[in-house]
């Protein structure tokens, strides 16, 4: 009996583990790639986290989302929804890293295509998380009602997804505006930013879930 336990212990462990590293993973990788771009190779702000693709942080930002990719793609929740989008998820960060973004500078029309099928991929990768955040991660059990901090941690959820969203949302109406419109906010790159917090806010979200912060009460 008291191996069994154990058993059980460690596999609820290696869960809210799991959890983490894929929170802390996401809450690093736009710094970890602007400032190692800055001080190993002396490259400066990028138009956008992908853009740091075509940098020397390009094996950083294609290890850290196959990382990202695989922790999804072992990810188990309690339903088939949640194992679902944890592979649809993993599938989607592997298509951002293959199908790089469009170079800012000298892109061909090959480059063009790769990099709408980029952004396709980087869509339903953010999408995913939304549902995770919104949908998924707010679920309680049935059977009981939710304890003081499961509802503090729905609400970081729910915080992260609507962020999250408005984020994208964001991006898609810069990329839309008449280009008159968009060279007045491109100094100040605009989408490596709205990025950034979007992947800021889905690594807290997933660092929440693993109960790095506001664990249950014992």
């Amino acid at each position: 009996m008291n191996k069994g336990l154990g058993s059980d212990t460690t596999l609820v462990f290696s869960y809210l583990e799991l959890r983490r590293i894929i929170g802390l993973l996401g809450i690093l990788f736009p710094f970890i790639l602007a400032i190692g771009a800055l001080i190993v190779f002396n490259t400066g702000p990028q138009s956008s986290v992908s853009a740091y693709y075509h940098t020397g942080m390009h094996d950083v930002f294609v290890g850290i989302l196959f990382a990202i990719g695989f922790f999804l793609l072992t990810y188990r929740g309690y339903e088939r929804s949640d194992n679902l989008a944890g592979n649809l998820c993993c599938i989607f960060a592997i298509g951002v890293a293959l199908f790089p973004c469009t170079p800012d500078v000298g892109a061909t029309n090959t480059d063009h295509i790769i990099g709408y099928i980029h952004l396709a991929f980087a869509a339903l990768f953010f999408l995913t998380l939304i549902y995770f955040s919104l949908f998924l991660f707010t679920k309680t059990n049935p059977d009981k009602p939710p304890s003081r901090r499961k509802i503090q941690r729905n609400r970081v959820y729910k915080s992260c997804g609507y962020a999250m969203a408005i984020c994208i949302l964001l991006i898609a109406v810069y990329i839309i505006l008449p280009d008159s419109v968009a060279s007045v906010f491109e100094p100040l790159n605009p989408v490596y930013w709205l990025e950034a917090f979007a992947v800021l806010f889905f690594g807290i979200s997933w660092f929440t879930k693993g109960e790095a912060i506001l664990k249950d009460e014992v």
